[in-house]
């Protein structure tokens, strides 16, 4: 079960000049389309003078939703070459927007292709990759006399503890490493009274 993925830790740049025309590419982590809507507008507007605003972007652990945008360029020759980096990284939650200073000598089709791969290349390269866990929560509703049975297991399995009430009823939310979650489950579901909600039901 593929429960890890790739994505950076904070935002990078990276600058790459081909014939006098100048690609500035930064990389940004980014986790909803809301995010990369307010980056793109931000950029849009700081480089208002440029000559292009290019990106490409992909969320969410199974790498499924992504975007590649040519803002103008020949078709294929500027979010396509951004992605492939994205891609041929591994990376996801992150988004790359490339912009271009034109610099009066036309690049042809290939030389953009290459020219905006290596800038998205370069802000990767100054980039801090890291590895995450892909988590999911579970919700186990239990009678305060099994405490102790309870906190046992969670000491011996080490999931996070995100909530917890204690009353007569007592309830605990916990998030764990995808794999590990069916042993989990298991073991708190062989606790006297203990009744589990996972996501889906909530």
């Amino acid at each position: 079960m593929e429960d890890t993925y790739k994505t950076i830790t904070e935002p990078s740049e990276g600058i790459y000049t081909e014939k006098r025309s100048k690609f500035i590419a930064i990389a940004l982590p980014v986790r909803t389309h809301e995010e990369i809507k307010a980056h793109l507008e931000v950029y849009q507007k700081k480089y208002y003078d440029a000559r292009h605003v290019c990106y490409a972007y992909m969320l969410g652990h199974e790498r499924k939703d992504f975007r590649a945008n040519d803002n103008g360029e020949p078709s294929g020759t500027a979010g396509k070459p951004i992605l492939g980096q994205i891609n041929s990284n591994e990376l996801t939650d992150i988004l790359i927007v490339v912009v271009r200073y034109f610099g009066g000598i036309k690049l042809g089709t290939s030389g953009l292709i290459v020219a905006y791969k290596a800038a998205a290349a370069e802000a990767i390269a100054s980039a801090t990759i890291v590895e995450k866990t892909v988590d999911d929560e579970v919700t186990v509703l239990f009678e305060y006399p099994f405490m102790n049975d309870i906190m046992r297991i969670v000491k011996e399995e080490e999931p996070e503890i995100i909530q917890q009430s204690y009353d007569m009823d007592c309830s605990m939310t916990l998030r764990i490493r995808r794999s590990m979650m069916p042993r989990l489950m298991a073991r708190l579901e062989k606790v006297e009274t203990a009744r589990i909600i996972d996501d889906k039901e909530k």
